[in-house]
């Protein structure tokens, strides 16, 4: 925990204890006040004759001691209790301020998250950003130094500005929808996988038939997924997309979907360049690239389209998954709950 949410955490846990000791002293003041009154009616009562067992010509001396005893064991009563309670609260201080002080730093843990994310998140989107916008300022600038410019060499450079602007549009729309992620509300309702998986496909296939891959499909059983179409073929066209671009010319790709208990499988399997085991635990954060396998290939991209294929997973109950080795490919697999047919 940083320095500002530890003060953050202080003064909240101060606010916590400052509540339970109120409660605490006021309880303690009850206490104390039907304490002394049962007290004062068993000990300070006045003193009967019967209870002397004295003549009458004796009794008032022997009352008047009698009371001042009484008066005695008052006082040293109501002292214990004023040092019981007073011990009583000061244990509640001790251990109170302890566990507010847990509580506090609990409540404001996810919130320091949540900040830390929004800082590393823009932090990375400045940088995705400013590269694209500092390549084509250096290529205008060197352009427009050169004394032998031709037509040509402007429209290469115009050329090249545009697949820079495309790059920073695509970035803007994948920034948009993690942005709008929380907000978007769903048309929850039956969904078939093999409509979900057509229409994917459909998506991609200009892409596939580029590169000359392969994409086959296949449905076990009669699957149906609670949840919105257009967000699933989403998620869906993300994976194969990648599954695409990360995939060797003319090599295959699969993609299924089966009934497991009470949900519903999708996986993509490529047989690409597959995924460094220390980049699968961060593959799906957001902006990150596993930067030895995508050298290798000029595939693009800013490494959100696998953080908006979860969030849009995650909005729908499920999961999202991953198993990969270098040179062997990769399954994404997703899980959804599904539904029971009538």
């Amino acid at each position: 925990m940083n320095i500002v949410f530890h003060k953050e955490s202080l003064k909240l846990a101060g606010l916590y204890l400052a509540i339970v000791m109120s409660i605490s002293l006021f309880f303690s003041g009850i206490v104390y006040q039907l304490s002394a009154q049962e007290f004062k009616r068993g000990l300070l009562r006045p003193v009967q004759g019967y209870e002397l067992q004295l003549n009458d010509g004796i009794i008032g001396n022997w009352r008047e001691q009698l009371m001042a005893e009484r008066q005695v064991q008052y006082d040293a009563a109501t002292h214990r209790i004023i040092q019981r309670l007073l011990i009583l609260n000061l244990l509640i201080f001790i251990g109170g301020g302890l566990l507010c002080y847990y509580l506090a730093e609990r409540t404001l843990r996810p919130i320091e998250e949540a900040q830390e994310t929004l800082e590393r998140f823009t932090a990375d989107a400045s940088h995705e950003l400013r590269t694209p916008l500092t390549v084509m300022k250096s290529e205008n600038e060197v352009t427009l130094m050169d004394p032998k410019l031709t037509i040509g060499k402007a429209k290469e450079q115009i050329k090249s500005n545009i697949e820079e602007l495309e790059k920073l549009s695509a970035l803007s729309e994948g920034l948009l929808k993690i942005a709008r992620s929380g907000s978007d509300n769903l048309d929850i309702k039956a969904v078939d996988p093999a409509q979900v998986m057509a229409m994917a496909q459909d998506r991609v296939l200009p892409l596939a038939e580029q590169k000359k891959v392969l994409i086959k499909t296949s449905v076990t059983g009669s699957p149906m997924i609670a949840g919105d179409e257009a967000s699933l073929i989403e998620a869906l066209v993300i994976l194969l997309d990648n599954a695409i671009k990360y995939s060797p010319p003319s090599s295959e790709i699969t993609v299924s979907a089966l009934r497991r208990s009470k949900e519903v499988v999708v996986r993509v399997s490529d047989a690409g360049i597959g995924i460094q085991a220390e980049d699968l635990p961060h593959i799906f954060d957001r902006f990150y690239r596993a930067d030895a396998a995508r050298s290798k290939q000029d595939a693009g991209g800013y490494g959100l389209g696998l953080a908006i294929a979860k969030m849009i997973v995650e909005k729908h109950h499920g999961s999202i998954t991953v198993v990969s080795k270098p040179g062997k490919g990769a399954v994404f697999s997703i899980t959804l709950p599904g539904i029971n047919q009538k």
